[in-house]
């Protein structure tokens, strides 16, 4: 039996940036043409995919904000903040990323595969509740910890995000929270410029989230043993029932917009902390979901790595 079960849809490949920005369509074709060579796609098993609803996106996005995106795309679209793009396409790219997020954890939970895997663009960890940022329109994993706790009555999820950039969108939603616990290791100084070591809640939500400020330079191996120092430390405290990834792969040497000097198999060891935590503590479910990563070959790669660890090997 397959152990990943892997959501993607070409139909994300029609959200379309002007020529030149990082965020383009060859990001993802990349990754799904390396993945249709090797034998990992083969063995997953392949996920439903739809748009995510506007309830679905309300429980982590504001209706006004919604509704405006709406307005904009009738009214032609174009540049919505310094570096956010919104096309013909866009929305309906960027619904199916939060919906593929959402059925992901529907699956998980629902079995028989205990571990989901989702390729998804446009990325969403910067999306905030009422603004576009930083590439991202909704935020996909923030709507897929709302639907586990909202819909399928989780107590406690953990996400983490090992993008080079910290989650500035997905820390805003949860920061009060107090049922969503929120790991970050980011490079700092960055963009955006949040992810300070003293952010860790406010409300209920003291305690529930973890920043790993990092330096340009640090040496790998002190990258991934504060990871998983900080990952042990959080999980203990928040105990989740399920494990999300925001499974940014910008940190990998040479990426032309991050680069924090991680090389692909790097990703492997990350892959397996986060698996030892959902073994301890969410019967070992984990849906895993596609943030940034700009060089499109480097990218495929490290999917690759990240889905071998994860368990999609042929047997």
């Amino acid at each position: 039996m397959a152990m990943v079960r892997f959501f993607s849809d070409p139909r994300m490949l029609d959200h379309a940036p002007p020529i030149g920005h990082p965020e383009r369509p060859e990001r993802l074709a990349s990754v799904l043409r390396h993945l249709e060579r090797s034998t990992v796609r083969s063995a997953c098993a392949t996920g439903t995919v739809r748009e995510a609803t506007d309830e679905e996106l309300s429980r982590v996005h504001e209706v006004e904000y919604i509704d405006s995106l709406r307005r904009f795309e009738r009214e032609g679209g174009g540049r919505i903040e310094a570096d956010t793009w919104l096309g013909p396409q866009s929305l309906q790219a960027a619904r199916l990323a939060a919906g593929s997020a959402i059925e992901a954890v529907s699956s998980v939970l629902d079995g028989p595969q205990k571990v989901a895997f989702c390729a998804v663009r446009p990325p969403g960890h910067h999306a905030r509740p009422a603004h576009a940022m930083g590439f991202c329109l909704f935020d996909s994993v923030a709507a897929a910890a709302a639907h586990a706790i909202e819909v399928r009555g989780l107590a406690r999820v953990l996400i983490v995000d090992w993008d080079v950039h910290h989650g500035n969108g997905t820390q805003e939603i949860f920061y009060a929270d107090g049922r969503v616990g929120f790991l970050s290791i980011h490079r700092h100084p960055f963009y955006p410029g949040t992810g300070m070591a003293d952010e860790t809640g406010t409300g209920r939500g003291i305690g529930w989230t973890k920043n790993l400020p990092t330096l340009y330079g640090t040496p790998r191996k002190e990258i991934i043993r504060s990871f998983v120092s900080g990952l042990e430390e959080l999980a203990e405290r928040t105990k989740p029932e399920l494990v999300l990834i925001s499974a940014g792969f910008d940190a990998v040497s040479d990426d032309p917009v991050g680069d924090l000097g991680l090389l692909p198999e790097d990703f492997e060891e990350l892959t397996h902390a986060v698996q030892r935590v959902a073994d301890s503590h969410a019967e070992g479910r984990i849906v895993s979901v596609l943030e940034g990563g700009y060089d499109p070959i480097a990218l495929a790669r490290c999917v690759e790595v990240h889905l071998r660890a994860l368990g999609a090997e042929t047997p």
